[in-house]
Parts: C-alpha cells; sequence; structure tokens
C-alpha cells in the first residue's frame, strides 16, 4: 500500500458527486454515460451474473451507446455502420448525443437484463425521454439510438456467448459438455479443478464456453495462451506444485488486518459488482476528477469495457483449456493429516479455508487464468492509456468490523486503502487473491502481464473508431 498524501478535498467532492441520486435511484450527476454505466451496474448487482456475463454486458452497453454517439461526431465510425449513420453538422448538438446515447443505452440494458426494465425506463423518464418511443427514424436521435442498439444486439446475439440459450437450453449455458474431473468428495486428479459443495448446493463451472466468444480485439480465445506456460504439474513438477501452495499458506497464516481488509474489498467489488464492474467504478472516478465531456466518457467506457470483455474470453478460454486446480483443493489434498498455520489458527490441513466468505470459499471455476489478475490489468492499462498518465489518486475506506469473512472484529479499525496509480490499483487486485486463498503466484503475475498485452491491443482497435480508421499518436 502507498502511504503518501493525496487531495482528499478532491477525493471527497468526487465521491459525494458520485452520491448523488436522483429519483430512479441512479446517480444524476456526471455525464449521461456515467448515468447508464450505473444503471448497468445496479442490473448487475440485483441479477448477480457471473464475472465473463458482466464483463460482456457492460462491453455490449459501452458499444451500443458509443455507436449511437459516433453519428454525431465528426471523425468517429460505429462498431457496426461505420460512418453510414453520420449526421449532417448542424445535427451534431450536446442534446442530440445525449438523447441518441440513453435510447441505445435503453434498448441494450432492456435486452440484456429483461428484469429490470422498469428501472431503465425511470431513468429515462428522469432524463426527459420517452422509453416507449421505439422509432428507427436516423433522422431523429432516438431513431439513431435505437438503430445503433439494434445492430449491436443483432451481431453479439450470435457470439457464442449463447445468451439467448439457442445453442444448449438455458440463457449463457455451456454447450460444449464440460464435465469436471474431480467430484466435491473426490480428487482423482490433484491438477484439476474441483467443485466444492457449499451448503446443499455443488458448484458448477460458470460459462466454460467463454473462450468461443467472439473477442473485440484479440484474434481468438486462444492468442495469449500460446505465449504462456502451462500451471505446476504435480505429476511432474512436485514441488513446484508443493511450493506454489506453501506460498499461498504463507500469506494464510500471517494475514494482517490491512492484507485481510485488501483480499475482501477485491473480491466481489464494493457493492457486488465483480471485477469487470470494479473498474467501471474506477472509470467513473476519473470522468467526475478530469471534469469529463459526454465524448470523453464515451470513448473511455467503450475503450475500457471492450478491453476487459476481451481479458474474459482470454482467461476463461485458458480456464477451461487447463482446467487447473484450485488452492483450496491443493493445500487439503496436500496437508491432509499434517497440522498447519493458517488464518484460523492450528487446523488439520484437510480443513483448511481460504480467507473468503463461508458463502464463497472459491469461486466456481477453474484458477489458471486469474480473472481479477487479467481483468483489473486490462482495466487499468485502458486508463493509463485514455488518460496519458498511470495516475489514479483513489482512496477507500474500510469500516471498522465491517468483514464478511470475520464480523465485528476486522478491521480492527477503520482502514484507508489508497492507489497512487492504476498499476497500483491493478497488482493490488492480482496480488489479493492470493492473500485470499484463491490464486497461486504464477496465476496472478502471468494474468498481469497478459492482461497489459490484451489492454494495448484492445486499445489499438479502440482509437481507429475514435479517429475513421486511423492510428494517430494521440486519440483525444
Amino acid at each position: 500500500m502507498k502511504n503518501q498524501t493525496f487531495n482528499r478535498s478532491l477525493l471527497a467532492a468526487s465521491v459525494s458527486a458520485l452520491m448523488t441520486f436522483s429519483q430512479s435511484g441512479f446517480a444524476a450527476t456526471g455525464t449521461v454515460v456515467a448515468q447508464w454505466n450505473e444503471a448497468a451496474l445496479e442490473a448487475i448487482r440485483v441479477t448477480h451474473p457471473g464475472p465473463p456475463i458482466v464483463a460482456r454486458a457492460l462491453a455490449i452497453v459501452d458499444t451500443c451507446m458509443f455507436d449511437a454517439w459516433a453519428a454525431y461526431d465528426a471523425k468517429a465510425k460505429g462498431t457496426r455502420y461505420g460512418k453510414n449513420l453520420r449526421r449532417p453538422a448542424n445535427e451534431r448538438t450536446q442534446a442530440n448525443k445525449e438523447k441518441a446515447i440513453s435510447f441505445a443505452a435503453h434498448e441494450c440494458l432492456s435486452d440484456l437484463f429483461p428484469t429490470e426494465i422498469t428501472s431503465f425506463n425511470a431513468l429515462m423518464t428522469d432524463l426527459g425521454y420517452d422509453p416507449n418511443d421505439n422509432t428507427l427514424d436516423v433522422k431523429q436521435p432516438s431513431g439513431i439510438g435505437n438503430i445503433a442498439a439494434k445492430a449491436v444486439l443483432n451481431f453479439r446475439h450470435h457470439d457464442g456467448s449463447n445468451q439467448l440459450g439457442d445453442l444448449h437450453a438455458g440463457a449463457y449455458s455451456d454447450y460444449t459438455g464440460y464435465t469436471p474431473v474431480n467430484s466435491p468428495d473426490s480428487i482423482v486428479d490433484p491438477n484439476h479443478w474441483q467443485p466444492l459443495q457449499i451448503g446443499s448446493t455443488e458448484q458448477q463451472f460458470i460459462t466454460p464456453h467463454w473462450g468461443k466468444v467472439v473477442p473485440y480485439a484479440l484474434k481468438s480465445g486462444k492468442q495469449f495462451r500460446k505465449m504462456t506456460p502451462p500451471p505446476a504439474d504435480y505429476n511432474t513438477e512436485p514441488e513446484r506444485y508443493e511450493i506454489q501452495a506453501q506460498q499461498v499458506l504463507e500469506y494464510s497464516a500471517h494475514l494482517t488486518d490491512e492484507k485481510k481488509v485488501i483480499a475482501e474489498y477485491w473480491a466481489d467489488g464494493p457493492h457486488s459488482e465483480l471485477p469487470p464492474g470494479h473498474w467501471a467504478l474506477f472509470a467513473a472516478y476519473v470522468s467526475e476528477r478530469d471534469h469529463h465531456t459526454v465524448d470523453q466518457d464515451v470513448k473511455m467506457f467503450f475503450a475500457l469495457s471492450n478491453a476487459i470483455f476481451d481479458a474474459s474470453i482470454a482467461s476463461w478460454d485458458a480456464k477451461r483449456y487447463y482446467d487447473y486446480v484450485r488452492p483450496v483443493t491443493a493445500i487439503n489434498f496436500l496437508y491432509a493429516g499434517k497440522t498447519i498455520e493458517s488464518w484460523q489458527g492450528l487446523i488439520d490441513g484437510a480443513d483448511w479455508k481460504p480467507y473468503q466468505a463461508a458463502s464463497v470459499v472459491t469461486p466456481p471455476f477453474p484458477e489458471y487464468y486469474s480473472g481479477h489478475s487479467i481483468f483489473s490489468a486490462a482495466g487499468a492499462e485502458t486508463l493509463k492509456l485514455f488518460t496519458q498518465s498511470d495516475y489514479f489518486g483513489f482512496s477507500t475506506t474500510v469500516q471498522a468490523g465491517s468483514s464478511a469473512v470475520e464480523p465485528g472484529s476486522v478491521p480492527a479499525n477503520d482502514t484507508v486503502l489508497y492507489w497512487a496509480t492504476f498499476s497500483d490499483a491493478a497488482d493490488d487486485a492480482g496480488i489479493s487473491r492470493r492473500y485470499g486463498g484463491i490464486h497461486f503466484i504464477d496465476g496472478d503475475l502471468i494474468s498481469r502481464k497478459i492482461g497489459r498485452l490484451i489492454g494495448q491491443q484492445a486499445w489499438d482497435k479502440s482509437v481507429q473508431y475514435f479517429n475513421d480508421g486511423k492510428k494517430p499518436h494521440h486519440s483525444h
């Protein structure tokens, strides 16, 4: 943690601004782009989709808004219609941009989160628009918004995510026939993921097919997998396998209050937005901090969410390909019958648990790559490229006793987490999963590296959309 002074007044102002809510319950300040992102995050908090589904949803809504906005920009080209929706110069007003953006976001979010349409309608009404205006007239900003969103949705409905449940029954369900090697009560192969029994529920791998989803800028889900080494194999590298488990135990046995706070803060996002949504919150802070225009926000959120979406595809491709064991399984397997040190005290290795809420224990998908590390590195890289600086200057105060793992006692005192740079925040997100006992060192560090590469590749593509297909030195 960086113990540096920071501008408290700036922080307080921006946080209070973000927390001003309108009648519909969404942030009433910030650009219309930031308000629709907050509406998307609220739908995510209510419906709890898995991390890759969150990443895709945010990328789709930000792409719909970008494509609608691009019709009113002199240079930008949309992802579906290119320049074909471009409106004449006299129509390129702030009011028309905001209206087109809002109709696009409303159309898109209603498709992605059909149970939350009432709240999306409320935000439209708040903004002064008619949520029932379904026009496809290109002379109307509402028509531009509706047309742009429909084109993105038509493309994404057939992108391999199985959103519609037409590849296998059930929205986003697996159509590739994944079955785990291990069961909750038996470890057949200690190299592979073991679904856990949590209460009466057996874990199911969330979206094992996600590596097949059509990416934004990646060539394919496996583009970077070919560059990375496989994780430690118990049969051929028992020493390396055990060392990585020992490292997790070392963290677990010596967790300070601050490390516990870091493990919990990053686990699910401040209000269950999951890591992709967590970076959207950071983007909202940057928007407030730097007093963004609508034009700046529409580009920033578009670039950010598409980079994180690609990170989800690369990460899940590797998770499915390697199907790699989580620390909880490896440690229970290696140290059963041996007394080990842990945050729980001295225990039998068979009883070791990660520092996570009892309702989670370990996420329902394999270990390698780390989603947190890859999402956060891609997000940090994008914000760094967009702002042309790594400076972040964000802090949050975690209240004493607010832990879900050890409620009432952790942290003993209010604890301030502060990140001087976007890179610091991404690194903290990555190591938080090692503190929490969720990931091994390779799963974290290799994923950070890949996330940065994905962020750069996605950024290069975004800049071309901003600038009429050209690659300039400065994008904004």
